[in-house]
């Protein structure tokens, strides 16, 4: 399909070139461009939405800021008038995603899918407007399918094309074991397409072969095929590893709001920008102006408060990303939050080793050494550097590095 034959059948207005901007916005690949850009104009045309479909298999309870980025994509169209559907992979998660494995993934129960999925919508709805999304679960068609329907959509793809796939082709060279399994989660990613009649596919960059699996049976199944749409996968906190809580550089969309907002101001400079891209709702051109300003000499740094408030906001609310920054602020002085723990300790004198251990400051007294030694203990905001220190009754202030405080009241 070419962009002629688009603008003979439907126009291309001045809205759907906005809204292939907001498509394209921070995306990694959209294929193809021009089928794309045909079914916008249709829909502007007709005033039909289009379907818009992200899957994700609940794995894991929890969503992190990672996760969102495909999120974010899926509520910008939905603002744009779109069906979003929101497709829980409670059956595919049974077989196992391969992408980007070199072993087998162990299947989960019945039973930590059904509280995942729970999770997942609850965390999603803080995304996508629940008034305007539809929530599918993938086992509504493929339970149906039974052994009979299994084998027929097994035939509508061969073992040498699913084998250009680079996990499978990699492990098959290294001589590391496929299981027979693995071959239908493509075929039941692709087969839920097929039941939605999506028109557009999302996923991250690791996902392209699935998703393109949908487009091949949407043919099979004589269905107008769905484009796809592949999203970067976000760097981590660190700002070199993909965001993962197996490398402690994630931020969990269900943390708390001042760890929330604390950990945004942590990336660097380099790597707000292309949080701003993938993860603010603001325009790229307001984004564009404030990289300009900076440029020009603003301080990075308020940038990166405006980002951290707007995550915060959107995962808790307005009220507690103020209440984060003010936070944020009196540690970065040196003040003390408002809302520490109070924790009453018997014992007196106590030495400031066991005393952080008992206020669970510091999970061992040996450890505790080690943050003293760092510089990283402050006992009313005067630093320890004697280990030996005991404390005699009475109540202190007690902070362990940037974030960890506690009255304690010792008797």
């Amino acid at each position: 399909m070419n962009q002629a034959a688009v603008t003979k059948n439907y126009p291309v207005t001045d809205a759907v070139r906005e809204a292939l901007a907001v498509t394209l916005r921070g995306t990694d690949e959209l294929l193809p461009v021009e089928e794309w850009t045909y079914k916008l104009s249709r829909s502007a045309a007709t005033g039909i939405p289009l379907r818009i479909k992200l899957g994700l298999d609940p794995t894991a309870p929890d969503i992190h800021v990672g996760h969102t980025v495909v999120l974010n994509k899926m509520r910008q169209l939905q603002d744009l008038g779109h069906t979003v559907i929101f497709l829980i992979g409670d059956f595919t998660s049974m077989i196992g995603d391969p992408s980007g494995r070199n072993t087998t993934r162990p299947p989960l129960t019945v039973e930590q899918i059904k509280s995942n999925a729970e999770t997942y919508r609850a965390q999603a709805d803080k995304i996508l407007d629940p008034a305007r999304t539809e929530l599918r679960y993938n086992s509504e068609w493929s339970d149906p399918l039974g052994a009979r329907g299994m084998i027929q959509l097994a035939a509508k793809y061969t073992v040498a094309r699913m084998m250009e796939r680079n996990d499978f082709h990699d492990r098959f060279k290294a001589g590391t074991s496929i299981s027979v399994h693995e071959f239908l989660y493509p075929l039941m990613q692709g087969y839920d397409s097929v039941a939605l009649k999506s028109d557009l596919e999302l996923g991250g960059t690791d996902q392209k072969f699935n998703l393109l699996m949908g487009r091949h049976l949407q043919q099979e199944y004589g269905q107008e095929p769905q484009c796809i749409l592949t999203m970067p996968l976000l760097e981590g906190t660190d700002g070199v590893e993909k965001m993962s809580k197996s490398k402690n550089n994630y931020i969990g969309i269900s943390e708390d709001a001042n760890t929330m907002f604390a950990k945004v101001l942590s990336i660097s400079d380099v790597l707000m920008w292309r949080w701003f891209t993938l993860l603010s709702f603001r325009s790229e051109a307001d984004i564009a102006a404030l990289k300009k300003e900076v440029e020009g000499g603003r301080n990075p740094k308020d940038a990166k408060v405006m980002l951290a408030r707007e995550i915060t906001a959107r995962f808790h609310s307005m009220q507690a990303a103020d209440a984060a920054e003010q936070d944020f602020s009196n540690r970065s002085k040196g003040g003390v939050p408002d809302d520490i723990p109070e924790v009453q300790l018997s014992g007196a004198p106590l030495g400031i080793g066991a005393l952080l251990k008992q206020a669970g400051l510091a999970p061992s007294s040996s450890e505790a050494n080690r943050l003293i030694e760092g510089g990283g203990v402050r006992v009313d905001s005067s630093v320890v550097s004697d280990k030996a220190l005991k404390l005699a009754a009475g109540s202190y202030v007690v902070q362990v590095g940037k974030r960890k405080f506690a009255k304690v009241i010792l008797a």
